[in-house]
């Protein structure tokens, strides 16, 4: 069962519709029109909401700190909670993937993605499931930084909406503790 779901992604207007804010575009997503807004709350060093899905009420977090530290934050969250990794779900930007495919796992390496580097330090662990989205790479010759810190095309961000749509159908599923039949489902198709 999940009982947070953390978006990853940069705060500031520069940042808000860049690639790298795919986790906090798809939280958003899941606020808007749940009656809940954010609180920002120091004590996590993040923005914090809830939804309720099926009977089910998740936790939803937005680090306020950068990309690179946003492990300060889940840490926080899920020992003032005492969460246990197995409940957290992470939405990322996923770099391996083509635009808009969405896919589910659990565990693994971070893959250089330092949002989930800092997080599994600050969780000790790496037993946190993992919603990525793709985001494609950028042509040869661009770098990295530059492209996730940078706004998708239109047709990119078309492809982003439907992915996140995709995603949307599964949450109460994936908050249920579904997790293997929606991974089955996500990673199949």
């Amino acid at each position: 069962m999940i009982k947070l779901i953390v978006g990853l992604g940069n705060p500031g207007l520069q940042y808000e519709r860049t690639r790298h804010n795919v986790g906090f575009l798809f939280l958003d997503r899941l606020v808007f029109g749940s009656g809940h807004g954010w609180v920002r709350e120091s004590r996590f060093d993040g923005l914090l909401s809830e939804i309720e899905s099926e009977g089910a009420r998740v936790m939803l977090l937005k680090p306020g700190t950068f990309m690179n530290r946003s492990g300060q934050a889940v840490g926080k969250v899920a020992r003032y909670y005492k969460l246990v990794p197995e409940e957290i779900l992470v939405v990322h930007d996923e770099l391996d993937f083509d635009v808009g495919v969405v896919r589910l796992k659990k565990d693994g390496g971070h893959a250089g993605h330092n949002g989930l580097k800092d997080i599994i330090a600050h969780l000790g662990s790496k037993e946190f499931y993992r919603l990525r989205i793709g985001i494609g790479r950028p042509v040869s010759g661009r770098v990295v930084a530059d492209f996730v810190l940078s706004d998708p095309s239109r047709s990119e961000w078309n492809s982003l909406l439907l992915a996140f749509s995709l995603a949307d159908s599964y949450v109460g599923q994936m908050i249920a503790g579904d997790l293997s039949v929606v991974m089955n489902k996500l990673n199949s198709s």
